[in-house]
Formats: C-alpha cells, structure tokens, sequence
C-alpha cells in the first residue's frame, strides 16, 4: 500500500524498469535487464561477453546465481556466485566488525578560574580516572563577568591539569578560548 503518491511512482517505474530501490542490493538472475553483460565465473575466470540470458543459464546449470557486482562498467559485470553464501559471509563480517569496534566516550570536567587547590585536584583524579578506563576527557574552564579579561589564568589552569594527568593522558587539542568556555581534550596513553 502506498501513501504518498510520488513514492508510489518512483516505486513502480524503478519496478518495470528492473531496478533494486536500495543502492546496497545486487540485482540477480532475472532482475538483470541488460542486453549484453561481462561474465565472471565463481573462481574469478573471465567467461567474456555474452547476453544475460546465456550468463544465467550457465550461472542455473552450476546451480548459482548470476549477481550485478559493477552496474556502473560499461558493459556491466556480471559474476557467477552462490548469492545467499555471499550475503551470508557478508552479515558475518558486518557483525565481526561492530564488535571489534571500540566505542569511546567523552567525559566532560569544568573547572572555574577561581577553583581551590583541593577540588583542582579532585577533578584531576576523576579525569585521570576516566583517561585509564580509555574514555576521552573534555576539560572545560568557564569563565563568567569580568574573569574573561584574565584568559591567561585558565590557559595556566590548563597547562597546570595537563601537566597532572600526563601520566594517564596526553593532550589531543590544545587549550581553545570559544567565547566564555576555554576547552582543551586530552587522550588515554594507548
């Protein structure tokens, strides 16, 4: 069923016409319409030039499908291949990949020009914290009223935590001055 009737068109055109909606989906056996494609077989041998009907009655008689993988070529390849197999290996990879994927996350500490020694060093501890778990720290000095005349007081600021958590981190950006919030990230040891 169809709500919008400019989809439904696009739909139905790209239907008669043989073509997939989705730019990830392979056209396969009967959904190749062209008049003359270039064939490889399922070992990568070159079968040459021939008519999609002809490349999928060889690709029905080794009990394969016969897969667009270059649409774009002129003329288009064509390859022999087991196409469940193929999408099969490819979610396997897909999988493999997101979980070898290490997801980093960006704490956030905000300091005050005008912190106390004793809480400087207690965000300096969550930080380096946070830098030996491999999270990313932000490091935000937010000044208010007249403190932002004295920007030098949160590059120091900076430096000075920095300088403290170089045992756990390194500084990835150096300390920036974006209107009222100086930022400055720093990186775990890898």
């Amino acid at each position: 069923m169809c709500f919008t009737g400019a989809f439904c068109v696009r739909f139905f055109n790209a239907q008669r016409e043989g073509l997939t909606i989705s730019k990830n989906d392979l056209q396969i056996n009967e959904q190749i319409r062209d008049s003359e494609v270039r064939v490889v077989s399922a070992d990568g041998q070159q079968l040459g030039l021939m008519s999609a009907r002809d490349a999928q009655e060889i690709a029905y008689e080794k009990g394969m499908d016969l897969v667009k993988i270059a649409p774009q070529a002129k003329p288009p390849v064509c390859k022999i291949m087991d196409y469940g197999k193929y999408k099969f290996e490819l979610n396997k990879r897909e999988k493999e990949n997101r979980r070898n994927q290490k997801v980093v996350n960006i704490k956030e500490v905000q300091l005050s020009p005008s912190i106390d020694t004793n809480d400087f060093n207690t965000k300096c501890n969550h930080a380096i914290k946070f830098l030996k778990k491999g999270d990313k720290v932000k490091v935000i000095v937010r000044f208010r009223g007249r403190e932002l005349s004295h920007s030098q007081i949160g590059f120091t600021l900076l430096e000075k935590f920095a300088e403290q958590a170089k045992e756990a981190g390194s500084v990835e950006k150096p300390a920036k001055l974006e209107g009222r919030n100086m930022t400055m990230f720093l990186a775990p040891l890898s």
